[in-house]
């Protein structure tokens, strides 16, 4: 197995849109060398007196290195540093004139700034910082072995060398800065888009079975009992209506199905408060329709939002549980408000609906009983259940605060009762 090769240092401003600007430091980098390497032997062999080979030593040095500096600024720069400090120290050897620059002349001066501008887009802070101590430290002891004595002009390479460090570095944490932004709001945007679609898929799982459900159970009873409830239904009618049954039993199957992956996702939708106490009456005609003698006792009573849409729910649920397994089974639906420590006295066995009223510590009783089935049906509507309309039933009643007491009763019915408090105090 072979080692993972490291990968190349990409180029300065290689992740520029623009290929301009991409191409920008190789430009700059080529015009320096070009322009300084014959300027340099010029003045170090004219004006300064070097010797030609020395002078071209140095000159290739100091300008060929700016091309390294494009990929490689750091290894750049101890090279062209270390021909700067032995050029200082050349100079040394020679009698030039007094008005000209030492210990680095111009065209050195010109080259040192253009590297340490890309050392400032590349390298980080502390690299940045001991490149100008070092730069710093090594006028200052140049300063001691001036041959014309000391002048401002030897720190000119320390302070120029200093803003451009800052400088470059600046932009450099400027474009790092922005890159991270711009990458951290496309991790963002994903992340919303992600958190959306599991708060509405929640949202869906909570909410599909208790609407489709229902109403589905409703379609299948009604085409499955239409050849008893009506009287000479022509064969080609019957078959219909066993066709309209065998499809409603299949989209049962698939709802299910669907509903199943929904609530696997971990994700915790808002409850959109829809139906209340005062569609219950609609849950119940609909039933009725259906072939389900239903008893109703309403309740009128205002109260908090989520009670009544989670009233509405246990509702719609236990009726579709009478019309999927106990089609025509006599069924008694109540909601009243009811204290949870009754007083001494008796109730009336019955009270009127405008009577009905929430108290400080009142709470809305829900109450779906439903004896045996006289006929059960020829075929079950659904195989095998899923137990998600208990469990939606507890998941509302938890939301309030209330209990849940549903199960089996000895004569074959069945018993759902929910106690929801209305007081926000009780929601706990």
């Amino acid at each position: 197995m072979t080692a993972v090769e490291e990968e190349p240092p990409r180029a300065l401003l290689a992740g520029a849109s623009r290929r301009w600007v991409r191409l920008l430091p190789w430009a700059v980098a080529f015009v320096l060398s070009v322009a300084l390497l014959p300027t340099t032997i010029q003045v170090l062999t004219a004006d300064y007196g070097l010797n030609g080979g020395l002078a071209s030593a140095l000159a290739v040095a100091q300008a060929a290195p700016l091309l390294l500096a494009v990929v490689r600024p750091l290894q750049a720069w101890y090279v062209i540093f270390a021909a700067d400090v032995a050029g200082a120290l050349a100079l040394l050897t020679v009698d030039f004139k007094e008005q000209l620059l030492w210990p680095f002349p111009p065209m050195e001066i010109v080259g040192y700034v253009g590297l340490c501008l890309a050392l400032g887009l590349r390298e980080p802070r502390r690299t940045l910082l001991l490149v100008w101590l070092a730069t710093a430290g090594v006028n200052v002891a140049l300063g001691f072995f001036a041959p014309n004595g000391t002048s401002a002009m030897n720190v000119l390479l320390t302070i120029l060398s200093g803003v451009v460090l800052v400088l470059g570095g600046a932009l450099r944490e400027r474009y790092d800065a922005q890159r991270r932004l711009a990458e951290q709001e496309t991790i963002s945007e994903a992340e919303r888009d992600r958190r959306t679609l599991l708060e509405e898929r929640a949202r869906i799982a909570r909410e599909l079975h208790d609407v489709v459900a229902h109403h589905m159970s409703v379609i299948t009873v009604q085409a499955d009992t239409a050849a008893y409830r009506l009287e000479r239904l022509p064969p080609d009618v019957q078959e219909e209506f066993t066709s309209i049954a065998a499809t409603s039993r299949e989209s049962l199957g698939e709802m299910r199905r669907l509903l199943g992956v929904l609530r696997n996702e971990e994700a915790n939708g808002e409850l959109v408060p829809q139906p209340g106490l005062t569609r219950i009456g609609q849950l119940v005609e609909a039933t009725a329709r259906a072939g389900v003698p239903v008893e109703f006792t309403p309740c009128d009573a205002d109260v908090p939002e989520a009670v009544g849409l989670s009233a509405y729910r246990i509702v719609q649920e236990a009726l579709a549980n009478v019309v999927r397994h106990a089609p025509s089974a006599p069924t008694q639906v109540s909601v009243s408000v009811s204290q949870p420590e009754p007083e001494p006295e008796p109730e009336p066995m019955s009270e009127p609906a405008a009577e009905c009223r929430s108290e400080d510590s009142a709470r809305l009783t829900v109450l779906v009983v439903n004896g045996p089935s006289p006929q059960p049906p020829a075929a079950p509507l659904e195989e095998g259940g899923t137990g998600h309309g208990l469990v939606g039933m507890r998941e509302r009643v938890r939301l309030v605060g209330g209990t849940l007491d549903a199960g089996p009763l000895p004569d074959g019915g069945f018993r759902v009762a929910a106690q929801l408090p209305l007081t926000e105090k009780d929601f706990t």
